[in-house]
């Protein structure tokens, strides 16, 4: 039998129907109607309806960004989303035909890379997503961590930097604040708009375009420009500093990147096992863990959630 994955962003809704191997059979994308919780649970159901037509389906999990309860059926808080303990298992289930799972949307796509991706073979791994802000999961002996209340693994929200920048949580210092794809943007403009000779190729990409953009930073990076490759480096540097922190903690055989920053690749790597190594605890008299490019890309919350789903009903 096959499981239904969705996953629930700010602009678009995902949806995919996947198979026992993790195979994605069909899919499908609809806008996300954020401002309107009610379109949100129509989309979803929809999608649902499209995807489970003439199929035998086991299942089918929910991936949203916010934080779900321990009940894995409420939305405590989802700031994208605008969903203050919202019921969304207990509303779905109620228009859907098969049982219903949800789970925040790094969890699906940490266990999806686990399962399927960079995490195969290991029974201890973390994920860090590197996008708009800093996700995070977290897998302890072959199973998602998700705390006492179900709120566990937002690493992005760890504090590296004592009063340091604001972060969009209400705290100050998080590595979402230095080691996002946002913070790197904002270095990039700042540079850009500096007299620093680092910044000039960036100046002229952003003369062309009126705005510098995350494609552009990218363009830069892969061009070798120095002035990136620096902001990169010291993005890096803060990610490889809460690794060796994390590593203290939770012990990962193994660490995977996501998000849209680990296009970089080597790039991202190279600074960040430099800091990690530079920062490791009792570094020489303890194993030293993998860092790999996550694999999955954009397919990993529709996976994740599907797989979850199949763990949870099969």
């Amino acid at each position: 039998m096959h499981s239904i994955g969705i996953d629930i962003g700010g602009t678009k809704i995902a949806g995919a129907l996947v198979d026992a191997n993790g195979n994605i059979l069909q899919e499908s994308k609809v806008p996300s109607p954020a401002d309107s919780a009610d379109g949100l649970v129509a989309a979803v159901v929809d999608l649902v309806q499209d995807l489970s037509l003439n199929r035998s389906i086991l299942g089918v999990g929910v991936a949203a960004a916010g934080f779900i309860d321990a009940a894995a059926a409420n939305v405590i808080y989802a700031p994208n989303l605008n969903w203050r303990n919202e019921p969304l298992k207990n509303r779905l289930q109620s228009k859907i035909d098969f049982p219903v799972v949800i789970e925040n949307d790094a969890n699906a796509a940490g266990w999806a890379e686990y399962r399927y991706g960079a995490g195969r073979g290991y029974k201890h791994m973390t994920m860090l997503t590197i996008g708009t802000g800093v996700g995070g999961a977290i897998i302890v002996d072959g199973r998602v961590l998700r705390g006492g209340f179900g709120v566990a693994g937002e690493l992005g929200h760890m504090r590296v930097v004592p009063d340091g920048l604001p972060c969009g949580c209400g705290q100050n210092g998080c590595l979402e604040s230095y080691g996002s794809g946002t913070a790197l943007l904002k270095s990039a403009r700042a540079l850009a708009n500096s007299a620093d000779p680092a910044g000039a190729r960036l100046r002229e990409l952003e003369a062309t375009a009126g705005e510098l953009s995350g494609a552009q930073v990218y363009q830069a990076i892969v061009e070798g420009d120095p002035g990136a490759l620096r902001l990169l480096e010291q993005l890096g540097t803060h990610l490889g500093r809460a690794i060796a922190s994390l590593s203290a903690i939770l012990d990962p055989e193994v660490v995977v990147i996501g998000g849209g920053v680990s296009a970089a690749g080597e790039l991202l790597l190279g600074p960040i096992r430099d800091a990690y190594q530079r920062n490791l605890p009792a570094r020489g008299f303890r194993p030293e863990l993998e860092l790999k490019v996550a694999e999955l890309v954009n397919d990993a919350g529709v996976v994740g959630a599907a797989d979850l789903a199949r763990v949870a009903f099969g």
